[in-house]
């Protein structure tokens, strides 16, 4: 069971580098929002949640409160990567605005214990 935590915690790290990686990509461009958010916010998203749901199993605690901000944070990336990914044009504040939610939720991750 430790490697199947183990290997969660790999691939939501995964996850993360993707986030990082269509931050980076969406900068180059920022007219169009890359499909690399979808990708990387999905597979924080199930990883995440998958690790919550075996916590019992595998004897972690987690802190509940950090994990609902987290995942709420999540979601909105997803949604506005969702609603912005077909269109043409994008709002000038969005690469901004999904790029601070990607640091938000490294520093939730990283800071609160």
């Amino acid at each position: 069971m430790e490697f199947v935590r183990h290997l969660l915690v790999f691939l939501h790290l995964l996850g993360m580098g993707a986030l990082i990686g269509a931050l980076l990509l969406q900068f180059r461009t920022p007219e169009e929002v890359n499909k690399g958010w979808l990708h990387g916010a999905g597979l924080q998203l199930v990883t995440g949640i998958a690790l919550m749901v075996l916590a019992p199993f595998t004897g972690a605690e987690y802190n509940h409160m950090k994990l609902g901000i987290k995942l709420l944070v999540v979601v909105v990336i997803l949604g506005l990567a969702f609603a912005f990914i077909a269109k043409k044009s994008n709002p000038r504040w969005l690469p901004a605005t999904l790029g601070g939610l990607v640091v938000l939720n490294v520093g939730l991750a990283v800071f609160w214990s």
